[in-house]
C-alpha cells in the first residue's frame, strides 16, 4: 500500500517532482525536463495506475488521496498528502482535481508490434496540437484502433495536456513514432494494411466506399492537412462528405467519424 505522508510545506523537495507545471522551460513532463508523465484528477489517475507507466508518487488533497486507496494497493510508493493551497504553490496553479500522479516514461512498442496486433490504425502527420491530439486517442479508445503512429512534427502524446484531455486513454492506446517519413508507411503495407489518406478534396473517395481489409488512416494537421509527400505515399484518398460551405472538420472530430465507420463494419 503506498504511504500517505502529510506534508504542509510547499518548499519540500520530496514534491520536487511536482514543482512549476506552468513553467515551459522547466515542466517535469517535457522531455528537455525530466520526461514525467503527469495524470490529474482520480479517474486519470486511476488509468494511470492501470497502465505499463510505473508511478512514482502521488500529491494530493486529504479527500482525493482517500478515494484513491483501494487503487493503491499494491504499490510502494509515496502519496503526499497536502492542502489545496499548498498544492496550488508547489505546480503553480490552482487545480481543481484535488490530485496529481507523476510516473516515469516506459519504453514504446516497436510500429510492427503495434501493426501485427491491429486491424484499425492512425497515422498522424503534423498533428502539434496537445488538446487535438489528447482527444483523437480518447476517441481512438472509444471505437476499438489498434494503435497510433506518429509522423513527424506531432505533439508528445504524455505532455500532461493531452494525458488530461484525452481522460488518460492515451496511457492505454499503443503508440509508437515512425521516423522515416514517408518511408515508413513501407512498414505497414507489409504487415497487410492498406493506406488511406483523409483530406477535403472533391477528388477523393467517400470514407464508406473504401474496401474492407486492414486500413492505415493518415491525418494531417489542422489548417493545411496532410502534406503532398504523404497524400502521394497513401494507397487511397478518402473524405468524408459534408454539406457545402463547410471545407472540413477538427482533426480529432475527423477522426472521430473515420473509427466510427471502420468500427461499424464489424
Amino acid at each position: 500500500m503506498a504511504e500517505k505522508i502529510d506534508v504542509d510545506d510547499e518548499r519540500d523537495p520530496r514534491l520536487d517532482d511536482f514543482r512549476d507545471l506552468s513553467a515551459a522551460d522547466r515542466r517535469p513532463d517535457r522531455p528537455g525536463g525530466r520526461g514525467f508523465v503527469i495524470a490529474e484528477g482520480t479517474v486519470v489517475v486511476r488509468r494511470l495506475l492501470r497502465s505499463r507507466f510505473p508511478p512514482r508518487a502521488l500529491l494530493g488533497v486529504e479527500r482525493r488521496i482517500a478515494d484513491l486507496e483501494p487503487d493503491l494497493a499494491g504499490f510502494d510508493v509515496p502519496a503526499y498528502v497536502t492542502s489545496a493551497e499548498t498544492m496550488a504553490n508547489v505546480v503553480g496553479f490552482h487545480l481543481n482535481r484535488g490530485v496529481l500522479a507523476v510516473a516515469d516514461r516506459a519504453p514504446q512498442p516497436s510500429v510492427r508490434e503495434i501493426a501485427r496486433a491491429a486491424n484499425v490504425l492512425a497515422v498522424l502527420e503534423g498533428v502539434g496540437d496537445h488538446e487535438n491530439l489528447g482527444a483523437l486517442f480518447r476517441n481512438a479508445a472509444a471505437l476499438g484502433i489498434g494503435g497510433v503512429l506518429l509522423g513527424p512534427r506531432c505533439s508528445d502524446p504524455l505532455y500532461r495536456r493531452s494525458v488530461r484531455v484525452s481522460m488518460g486513454h492515451v496511457l492505454r492506446v499503443p503508440f509508437a513514432t515512425l521516423a522515416a517519413w514517408p518511408s515508413g508507411l513501407d512498414v505497414l503495407r507489409e504487415e497487410g494494411f492498406r493506406v488511406a489518406a483523409l483530406t477535403p478534396h472533391e477528388s477523393a473517395m467517400p470514407l464508406r466506399e473504401l474496401g474492407g481489409g486492414r486500413v492505415a488512416l493518415l491525418f494531417g494537421s489542422e489548417g493545411p492537412g496532410l502534406t503532398e509527400d504523404a497524400l502521394g505515399a497513401a494507397d487511397a484518398r478518402v473524405r468524408i462528405p459534408m454539406a457545402g460551405g463547410v471545407d472540413s472538420l477538427n482533426v480529432a472530430t475527423a477522426a472521430a467519424v473515420a473509427f466510427y465507420e471502420l468500427a461499424g463494419r464489424g
